[in-house]
C-alpha cells in the first residue's frame, strides 16, 4: 500500500498532484505524497479535471463514469474516487 491511494471499502481513494499546460499528459511520479499527472489542458472551465479522467480511465483501464473528481475541482491538489479498479494495478504505475 501507497501513501497516494488508499482502499475505501470497494472503492480506491487515489490522491494526485496536477501539473498543468505541460507539453504531454503522463505519470511524472511522486510529489509530497501523491502520485503527479503532468496535464496537458489548462485549467480553465474544468478541461485539465476533463482530461485527467480521460487519462486515468485509459491509464487504469477501466470507464470514464468509474472515476469520480471527490475534491480539488480547482487546485493542483486532488481526490478521485475509483471504482472496480485493481490496486495491484495501481502499484505499477510508479516503478
Amino acid at each position: 500500500m501507497n501513501s497516494w491511494y488508499r482502499l475505501d471499502g470497494a472503492t480506491v481513494i487515489l490522491l494526485v498532484y496536477t501539473q498543468p499546460r505541460a507539453s504531454k499528459t503522463k505519470v511524472v511520479g511522486l510529489h509530497d505524497g501523491m502520485l503527479k499527472i503532468a496535464c496537458c489542458s489548462p485549467p480553465v472551465d474544468g478541461k485539465a479535471n476533463k482530461e485527467l479522467i480521460v487519462f486515468l480511465s485509459r491509464l487504469l483501464d477501466c470507464r470514464k463514469c468509474d472515476i469520480e473528481l471527490l475534491r480539488g475541482q480547482s487546485s493542483r491538489r486532488k481526490q478521485f474516487v475509483l471504482t472496480g479498479v485493481d490496486a495491484e494495478l495501481l502499484d505499477k504505475l510508479i516503478v
